[in-house]
């Protein structure tokens, strides 16, 4: 499979007359982008607004974010399963509106969504703070179920970010990355001496709010699942899931996993990558062994001899982590595991609910109960009452006689990913 991502490279978005790029600048027809967008089934009311680095922007509830791209050979691009057809992703050349996210924001199903600030103390802890978000509020339909309400906020996301990546299709861009690797046995033949690693990411698969989705299946129907790197890379993961918002993995996060892109990196140097094993985390003992079982199988039906485990969320989630850890480890396969900590405001308590002798090797993305304080800010995109209900703030946490917002890194988007792309960093005492 090779998988060419050229990049368009954008600093700058506007508002015009009509949706293109001009030198490193994007210019939206906000009108003629709202009136499609109002076609996504359950969508009321849609507005549009635009957050760039440095400005002095809250944006909150974060629903999703998602890079815009546009597939110009190889395929029929956008999101397989959802969107368009079922069809193998990995393949072509694909065009990405490099700096940009779309941002989806808007009355929240339940709770646990999360914040972006554009500067100051909170853009510290967000990676989304340094892209050019267009911020898509939306306005449900009323009186809809809230597996619907989720449903039709995902949707409109993924729809605007095919919508905008089609600005880049005659754009030129700046730089180009390549991803080329064939399946394991193909791997094998080439790199016979390398050690193979599995990349085990798992997925939150636990109901309304909790949930990832694999070419539109959730992933709480599957049993663990094998892509090939570039699939994940070109879209074929999403995110429907509104966890904690430090940690969730966001669709983003999904394209660009950092993960990764640092095994492709050592490939053929230092390892021999055997793709990627995906693993739903559910909430029933049942389900945890069942999937930790197969997991296990599957990375030893490829052959590895190390693997990278990345949880997604904490709490419950912990047992499937060191279970599979368990499991590979028992089995021979060394492991490396990528979580991050829930260990109290002052980072002395219990940081896993769970524990293994075997989990010997462990990457700390930080602790998602460390306390922040975030400046007011000259404008809000969204709510910021909403922050009572994100996990990790609580009724009070905005004064809303200054501004001021008081919560855990639980309420911001990304800052304690698993999979990377995070500013976080761990001491160690």
């Amino acid at each position: 499979m090779r998988l060419e991502l050229q990049n368009v490279k954008i600093d700058d978005i506007v508002f015009g007359d009509e949706t293109t790029v001009e030198g490193s600048q994007l210019i939206l027809d906000k009108e003629s982008i709202i009136t499609e967008l109002k076609e996504v089934a359950g969508v009321k009311d849609i507005d549009i607004d635009i957050a760039l680095p440095g400005e002095k922007k809250r944006i909150i509830p974060v629903k999703d974010v998602i890079e815009p791209r546009v597939k110009v050979s190889g395929g029929q691009g956008g999101f397989p399963g959802v969107l368009d057809d079922i069809e193998q992703t990995g393949s072509g050349e694909v065009k990405v509106l490099d700096g940009v996210a779309i941002v989806t924001i808007g009355d929240i199903v339940g709770f646990q969504e999360g914040i972006i600030d554009m500067w100051g103390e909170g853009a510290k802890w967000t990676p989304f703070s340094q892209t050019c978000n267009i911020v898509v509020n939306i306005t449900p339909e009323d009186d809809l179920q809230p597996h619907e309400h989720e449903a039709a906020v995902r949707r409109l996301g993924l729809t605007a970010s095919n919508l905008i990546g089609e600005a880049a299709r005659d754009a030129a861009h700046q730089e180009t990355e390549v991803y080329e690797m064939g399946y394991p046995d193909e791997e094998t033949q080439k790199y016979p001496d390398l050690p193979k690693v599995v990349y085990v990411e798992m997925l939150i698969s636990q109901g309304l709010l909790h949930d990832g989705y694999i070419y539109g299946t959730n992933s709480g129907q599957i049993l663990p699942t094998y892509l090939h790197a570039n699939e994940e890379l070109d879209q074929a993961v999403i995110s429907g899931n509104c966890v904690a918002a430090c940690d969730k993995i966001t669709t983003y996060q999904h394209q660009n996993n950092a993960v990764v892109k640092e095994l492709y990196k050592l490939h053929g140097k230092e390892i021999n990558f055997a793709g990627i094993v995906l693993a739903p985390e559910l909430t029933t003992m049942d389900g945890k062994l069942i999937n930790t079982d197969y997991t296990a199988k599957l990375c030893k039906q490829l052959g590895a001899d190390g693997a990278i485990i990345s949880e997604e969320g904490y709490g419950n989630p912990d047992s499937d982590l060191v279970m599979i850890c368990e499991a590979l480890e028992t089995d021979g396969i060394k492991t490396v595991l990528i979580t991050d900590e829930c260990s109290g405001w002052e980072g002395t308590s219990q940081p896993l609910t769970d524990a293994k002798e075997e989990a010997v090797a462990v990457i700390s993305t930080g602790n998602v109960s460390h306390v922040v304080e975030l400046d007011a800010a000259d404008e809000v995109l969204g709510d910021p009452h909403a922050v009572a209900n994100i996990a990790g703030g609580w009724e009070g946490a905005y004064n809303e006689a200054t501004g001021q917002i008081k919560c855990e890194l639980n309420a911001v988007i990304g800052s304690t990913s698993e999979i990377g792309t995070h500013n976080a960093t761990v001491k160690l005492y």
